[in-house]
């Protein structure tokens, strides 16, 4: 089972990339399962949410909280700590919207908030993550997740939410094949 992680504030989509990324790996067709579910404290916009996807061959069941990951996704750098490596499993990768750097291999960085800015003219990037993601998760490809986006948003936010999910790849798979 492969199990992802999302930190992000509420308001700001972690818990909607959950699910698409869910549904990108489940509508490759049979054999092919995924589970998405948020983690709320205070529901308010700006609070801080977790939503996990569990992806796996054989059906799923268990809505339990991951406690281990294969990724850790971060749309807020405020939310992150360097104590989320521990919770990290081996071969894990945190990815990062950031600016700053990091030594720690582990800890992919890069601004997903000006890819968003530049070509949603919004600082929203859960989509940008997804992105992000495929350059580092071969199971899940831009295709795959375009495809989802059809079927889990309103057409009117197709265009945009593609081309910053291709712009997030490109500006990671280089990294990711390195």
């Amino acid at each position: 089972m492969i199990e992802v992680l999302w930190h992000g504030r509420g308001g700001q989509g972690a818990f909607t990339a959950a699910r698409i990324l869910g549904a990108a790996y489940s509508f490759k067709g049979e054999g092919f399962f995924a589970l998405a579910f948020p983690s709320f404290g205070p529901e308010r916009r700006g609070a801080p949410i977790r939503a996990f996807t569990k992806l796996s061959n054989k059906p799923l069941h268990s809505r339990s909280e991951i406690k281990k990951s294969d990724y850790i996704i971060y749309l807020d750098d405020t939310l992150f700590s360097q104590d989320s490596l521990n919770t990290l499993k081996e071969n894990g990768k945190i990815i990062l919207n950031t600016t700053a750097t990091y030594e720690d291999t582990r800890i992919i960085t890069f601004d997903a908030t000006k890819i968003a800015s530049e070509i949603l003219g919004l600082r929203v990037t859960n989509t940008v993550m997804l992105g992000a993601l495929s350059a580092f998760f071969d199971q899940v490809s831009v295709k795959d997740i375009e495809f989802a986006i059809e079927k889990a948003m309103p057409q009117k936010l197709w265009k945009g939410n593609k081309a910053v999910i291709t712009a997030a790849y490109n500006a990671l798979a280089k990294g990711a094949a390195a």
